[in-house]
C-alpha cells in the first residue's frame, strides 16, 4: 500500500458514484479537488466528517474546487446515505478498494474483524492533480483537520 505525499501526482481511479455513473480522477481536469475516504457511511464521525463538508460546500464552490467522498461501501448504501444527509457532491464507491489502496487509505483490519475498510483521510489536489495536502488517519475516531484543507485549497 502506497503512502502518497505532498507534491506527488495523485494516482488516477474509476469509480462508480451513487448514480451508478463512472466518475474518474480526469473527470476533474483543470480543476482543484478535496478527496475525502471514509470508513462506513451511517456511522457517526463519518457523518460529521461530511455533513462539515457540506456545510461549508459553498466556500469551496467559491475557490473553484470540486469536493468527492469515497468509501468501500457499495453505490447503494451510499446513495441512501446521501440522499438521508443531503450531501451535494459525489459519494463514490470504492467497493474492491483499490483507490483506497492506492491512497494508502485502508485498514487492513478494521473494528468487527472487517477487512479493507477505508481510513479516514483528506487529499487537496491542486489543478494539474498534485497532491498539496495529505492526511491519513490511524484512528477513525479522530477528524480530519478542516482548517489545513481550507487553506490547502485556497493556495
Amino acid at each position: 500500500m502506497a503512502n502518497i505525499n505532498k507534491g506527488q501526482k495523485a494516482p488516477d481511479f474509476k469509480l462508480f458514484s451513487t448514480e451508478l455513473k463512472e466518475v474518474s480522477l480526469s473527470d476533474y481536469a483543470g480543476k482543484k479537488l478535496v478527496i475525502h475516504f471514509f470508513p462506513m457511511a451511517f456511522t457517526g464521525v463519518c457523518t460529521t466528517q461530511l455533513c462539515t463538508m457540506r456545510d461549508t460546500f459553498g466556500y469551496y464552490e467559491g475557490l473553484g474546487a470540486e469536493v468527492i467522498a469515497i468509501s468501500v461501501d457499495s453505490p447503494f448504501t451510499l446513495a441512501k446515505f446521501k440522499e438521508d444527509q443531503n450531501y451535494q457532491f459525489p459519494l463514490l464507491s470504492d467497493f474492491n478498494k483499490e483507490v483506497s489502496k492506492a491512497y494508502g487509505a485502508c485498514y487492513d483490519e478494521f473494528v468487527f474483524n472487517l477487512k479493507g475498510v477505508s481510513k479516514r483521510a483528506a487529499f487537496v489536489l491542486d489543478q494539474n492533480h498534485e497532491v498539496v495536502y495529505a492526511e491519513v488517519l490511524e484512528s477513525a475516531g479522530d477528524l480530519p483537520d478542516f482548517n489545513a484543507i481550507r487553506e490547502a485549497v485556497n493556495q
